[in-house]
């Protein structure tokens, strides 16, 4: 199996024909083993236009997905960025050739310790998983130039508006438990700029300033 032909298929056909166009993102799709995120009999399925299982009621979102969250993000070389929702890695593995230095909050162990895993056998040294609640941040290390939710809020956590640095911006999918709408928001100056993208289905993101883990 050629997953560097899979690749390449995924790239041109649910990304460019979508109006993904950042090269950067683009480029980086076609260089990071999305196979290796997942588990083996899952492979080729890996490159199709769908979410997969990662365990523990987890999910790896569609390739799409995790494009457009990356190419709204506008992450620059420079970058400190914020990822909450490690999952399987593969969006850590994004960010992490796209920035400088990424801190990715994951609350399962079972998850982080399989990421963790992944991305060092790849190689890829500038991400840095913590194992905490993600919905109130991480302050050790803020400001934050971006921030990444990879799991759906009933409202933006007051805490990470405060972790984002200004002229940064945070991209996170808010609604109900079981849909949302996927939001950039910018801040300037102080002031929040909000931008609606589309709607989306993300696992809840459980936590203090998320959805109650009680109902889990």
């Amino acid at each position: 199996m050629d997953f560097k032909i899979l690749r390449k298929q995924m790239v041109k056909n649910q990304l460019l024909k979508r109006g993904i166009k950042d090269d950067r993102v683009l480029s980086v799709f076609l260089d990071i083993p999305r196979h290796e995120f997942v588990a083996p009999e899952l492979g080729r399925s890996s490159y199709e236009d769908r979410p997969l299982p990662i365990g523990s009621g987890q999910t790896i979102s569609q390739p799409y997905m995790v494009a457009l969250m990356s190419e709204l993000l506008q992450v620059k070389k420079h970058m400190k960025v914020l990822e909450l929702g490690t999952g399987s890695g593969y969006q850590s593995a994004i960010l992490g050739a796209l920035a400088k230095e990424v801190y990715s909050v994951e609350r399962l162990s079972v998850l982080a310790d399989s990421a963790a895993k992944t991305l060092d056998s790849l190689g890829i040294k500038n991400v840095h998983i913590k194992i905490a609640d993600g919905s109130i941040g991480l302050e050790e290390f803020q400001p934050y130039d971006a921030i990444m939710v990879a799991a759906g809020v009933p409202k933006v956590p007051q805490a990470l508006l405060d972790q984002l640095c200004d002229g940064g911006r945070l991209v996170i999918p808010v609604g109900s438990r079981f849909s949302q709408v996927l939001i950039c928001l910018q801040k300037q100056e102080g002031k929040i700029v909000e931008r609606r993208s589309c709607g989306c289905v993300f696992v809840p993101l459980l936590g203090k300033q998320g959805w109650s883990v009680d109902n889990e």
